[in-house]
């Protein structure tokens, strides 16, 4: 009787343990600001370089809106890791200032018009 209680109180507790650990893993969205984002080659080189990070499942940049969006899982990163990527790459997310050497390998393109960079306007 004693050997029942001891394997049903084990039973439970791995039960427990496994059904927590179920409820951390969770994949959330979260949206960034990123006002220095103004290219499609903007765009390629930050979704390229948040597909390396770890716990990242997608993201998406709209370079028109300035506005990036990341699934992320909730147990293997955070937001501010993910701005701090960002900003490793060489573009400003949300209140994280871009990291000044990975801005300055950005092509001229990518920079900031004041700067000398940005789009050429369109003339029609």
């Amino acid at each position: 009787m004693r050997t029942l209680k001891l394997v049903l109180v084990l039973m439970l507790t791995t039960f427990g343990i496994a059904s927590a650990q179920q409820k951390q893993k969770s994949l959330a969205t979260v949206k960034i600001s990123t006002p220095t984002v103004q290219c499609e080659s903007c765009k390629n080189r930050i979704e390229k370089y948040l597909s390396r990070e770890e716990g990242v499942e997608t993201s998406k940049v709209d370079f028109k809106k300035h506005v990036t969006t990341v699934k992320y899982w909730t147990d293997r990163t955070n937001v501010e890791n993910i701005k701090t990527a960002i900003a490793n790459c060489g573009y400003d997310a949300d209140n994280v200032t871009a990291n000044n050497e990975s801005y300055q390998r950005l092509p001229l393109c990518c920079k900031k018009p004041e700067d000398g960079g940005g789009m050429p306007d369109k003339k029609h």
